[in-house]
């Protein structure tokens, strides 16, 4: 793994956009697309930049169970309010929350990620050291799945919601397996509640108690932190 330090998320969301700007510059075309509070200042580099993506494609790694896109707290529309609507993609996909049948959205969503081999993976990492919704005990080889929210996460999420009663307990995601098959990642966290977790799946073994340790076996992973994060190396 190349770790870079960076001060602070501002500083990190340029590094993280130089990336997708000398990948886009050599040839990749699918980006991997993560929410959340980490990558909201690499989407304000991407929103303000002179890129074109009208050419390219993004996949995202999850969405809520239950939640349709016009949701105003579904990853979809976050996507679009962070990005979309001011830099549009040839295609866009993000789980359906909506479907009918769950498990065959899941099929489906595999088939896109192999029909569409992403170039640049982003990612975020949980406290518990989740990527994607991969919860601790998610198979290291796994495809997309609906997957059980844990505690932790639904109390991390409950500040987008009115009350935690809201919080969906469900979603659908991108397996670890899903999630590894892109060819490059990169990780970014930020503040001191992340640096158990970045010391795990750093220095700890490959263990599905830690989902993002699964990293260590991708041959080209790049993490981005702050002093916070990192100061348990």
């Amino acid at each position: 793994m190349e770790i870079i330090r960076v001060r602070d998320a501002e500083e990190g969301g340029k590094k993280a956009f130089e990336i997708i700007q000398s990948g886009i510059n050599n040839g990749a075309k699918v980006l991997g697309l993560a929410t959340g509070s980490t990558p909201e200042t690499l989407y304000k580099e991407m929103r303000n930049s002179e890129i074109d993506f009208r050419e390219m494609v993004s996949i995202n790694l999850d969405e809520y169970l239950g939640l349709g896109g016009d949701d105003a707290q579904s990853y979809r529309h976050f996507m679009n309010v962070q990005l979309f609507d001011k830099k549009p993609f040839k295609e866009t996909f993000v789980p359906n929350g909506k479907a009918e049948n769950p498990e065959a959205e899941c099929v489906h969503y595999d088939s896109i990620i192999d029909e569409h081999p992403i170039d640049i993976q982003i990612l975020g990492i949980g406290t518990n050291g989740h990527i994607g919704f991969n919860e601790p005990g998610a198979p290291l080889d796994g495809g997309t799945a609906v997957v059980n929210l844990t505690e932790s996460t639904i109390e991390s999420n409950k500040r987008y919601f009115d009350k935690v009663e809201d919080v969906p307990t469900k979603a659908i995601s991108m397996g670890i397996g899903s999630i590894l098959k892109g060819k490059k990642m990169v990780l970014m966290a930020y503040g001191e509640n992340k640096a158990d977790a970045i010391k795990a799946m750093i220095n700890g073994a490959v263990t599905t108690h830690v989902p993002a340790s699964a990293l260590q076996n991708h041959p080209d992973v790049v993490v981005i932190i702050d002093d916070a994060a990192g100061s348990k190396l």
